[in-house]
């Protein structure tokens, strides 16, 4: 997509935005169901990881999953124009809260918050502001278009006081923050490669796993907050579930720590499996002398 393209698909999803969440909902399927059938290979890896984690499901049970999360995917696409263009009234009345949202507020330890990949995953920043002081520190894949990256960030910028970090520039800015007093939002949960990390089971499958995150998190004494966030059906809106700390997260064990992770997470997408990200090659790397899944 060069400028252009860029600028008239933001365009388009300002335009988008004023529909009614039913409306634009209804929107969104369609355009999940037209993706379904012109990204054929976004389309194999969502089957092929549905596969790898649903060998139980039958191959009918696991396309109708895959349709469904393009479906939600589709959604969250076009739904994004909210998040960069409705005013904050408007997106709070979609916004539908479980749990101690302000934990993070009362802590006196450093705060970072696990954010897993599910297609409603940007709605947990408007969610993390509602009357919480503490800004955020994040860290993101700069995008390839320059015009699309700088309206992301503008979007993501909305919230609060908040601070970006390229993922090419390491972790040491964003302990910078951490030590201001910043929470760290941190969604850990893809493939990253094998750089400090390690083959630990997802569905019963070794998959490369981060262990920065514990490492971290124990080094810096930090309480580990999850956050779950769950696209709602037609305008219902959405839910963002603050459920409290993990147990015994960081244990001192960063391998550990990341089969806690795993488990915790494979339970949380088995609520609401079809909108996690399949797209995304979670078992990419692998361990030496394996052959790809993909």
């Amino acid at each position: 997509m060069g400028r252009l393209g860029a600028r008239f698909a933001i365009g388009l999803l300002w335009l988008l935005h004023w529909l009614p969440l039913p409306v634009l909902a209804a929107l969104g399927q369609g355009l999940g169901a037209l993706l379904w059938k012109l990204a054929r290979s976004r389309r194999r890896i969502a089957l092929r990881n549905l596969e790898l984690c649903f060998p139980e499901k039958s191959a009918t049970e696991r396309e109708q999953l895959a349709r469904e999360h393009f479906g939600w995917m589709g959604r969250s696409i076009l739904e994004r124009g909210l998040l960069w263009f409705a005013p904050r009234e408007r997106l709070l009345k979609y916004l539908h809260i479980e749990g101690d949202i302000l934990q993070a507020e009362r802590s006196d330890k450093p705060v970072m918050w696990l954010l897993p990949h599910f297609a409603g995953l940007e709605w947990a920043a408007p969610a993390l502001m509602l009357g919480q002081s503490r800004p955020g520190v994040d860290v993101y894949q700069r995008q390839s278009n320059a015009v699309f990256d700088a309206q992301l960030m503008k979007g993501r910028g909305r919230f609060g006081r908040n601070a970006f970090v390229d993922r090419h520039d390491g972790i040491r800015p964003v302990i910078k923050y951490i030590r201001q007093g910043y929470g760290f939002v941190n969604a850990p949960d893809m493939d990253f490669g094998p750089k400090d990390s390690e083959f630990v089971p997802f569905f019963g499958v070794p998959a490369a796993t981060l262990l920065a995150p514990a490492k971290m998190a124990a080094s810096l004494d930090m309480v580990v907050l999850p956050l779950v966030t769950t696209m709602l059906p037609g305008g219902q809106g959405y839910r963002v579930h603050a459920p409290p700390p993990l147990p015994n997260y960081p244990s001192g064990d960063a391998l550990a720590d990341a089969h806690t992770f795993n488990a915790w997470l494979e339970a949380r997408i088995r609520e609401q499996p079809a909108q996690y990200l399949w797209v995304h090659k979670r078992f990419k790397t692998r361990p030496a002398g394996e052959a790809s899944f993909y």
